[in-house]
């Protein structure tokens, strides 16, 4: 008896680890997965319908859940911000778009934290097949079969993914921290610049490089009033002409 039950725990160890094994997320650096399907804003096709704009694709385990639906209400009542950042925003649940509908009436019908209703603008879409969660791999079986867990892909405007992150089914996702990655990779690519630790909008930001020839300098001493360096190996510019240990004369 204590063999058999032994086996059948270590197949079950085993099937996990194949489903684990199986799930295809797309990485960072690649295409965003293209489809088509029905949202309670009409049929869209993702991520080629929002051109060249940034894109954030959230994905929630099932409607109605009071997770899921604090984080929709959180959405809309910044999705103001995300439009001044040239950015959509698109969901999925493993719901039909019939549901999507309801629970979009019903949410939009919430005073959630006494800020009034507040209307929802962006799509919810139909995966009642599970096939975009597939495409995602935002279905881990290890945590569930059949529903969703919080994945947030945000798709620059060349439909390649530069960031991913999961969240489990029980933690609410922050949207200030959504919105700092996004603003954080805006100001990589604007800027040619990277982010440190716990960076914000307006924040120093690193140079990956030296940041200027000894002829630029030359040319304009002003220049050096722009950054400045720490440790020998980390060089900053300056974003708010804040109070800095500046290391340049060491």
């Amino acid at each position: 008896m204590k063999r058999l039950v032994l086996t059948i725990v270590s197949i079950a160890f085993l099937m996990g680890t194949i489903c684990a094994q199986s799930v295809k997320i797309p990485l960072i650096g690649s295409k965003a997965p293209s489809f088509t399907a029905e949202t309670t804003n009409g049929t869209l096709t993702f991520p080629d319908d929002y051109g060249k704009k940034w894109k954030i694709l959230f994905s929630h385990p099932q409607d109605f859940t009071p997770v899921c639906s604090s984080e929709l209400s959180e959405l809309a009542y910044i999705q103001k911000d995300f439009e001044k950042l040239n950015t959509k925003i698109a969901i999925i649940s493993a719901d039909n778009v019939i549901e999507h509908r309801r629970w979009k009436t019903w949410l939009e019908g919430l005073d959630y934290k006494g800020r009034g209703s507040q209307k929802i603008e962006f799509p919810l879409i139909d995966d009642h097949s599970h096939s975009v969660s597939i495409q995602y791999g935002m279905i881990h079986e290890l945590a569930s079969t059949n529903k969703d867990i919080r994945g947030v892909f945000i798709i620059d405007p060349n439909n390649v993914v530069r960031s991913i992150n999961f969240y489990p089914m029980q933690v609410g996702r922050n949207m200030q921290e959504i919105e700092r990655i996004l603003v954080a990779l805006q100001t990589a690519d604007r800027e040619m610049v990277c982010t440190p630790a716990n960076w914000k909008n307006g924040d120093d930001v690193i140079v990956p490089h030296y940041p200027y020839t000894d002829d630029e300098l030359a040319a304009n001493p002003e220049l050096k009033d722009s950054y400045y360096n720490l440790g020998g190996y980390m060089w900053f510019k300056k974003e708010n002409k804040s109070l800095v240990m500046n290391d340049n004369s060491k």
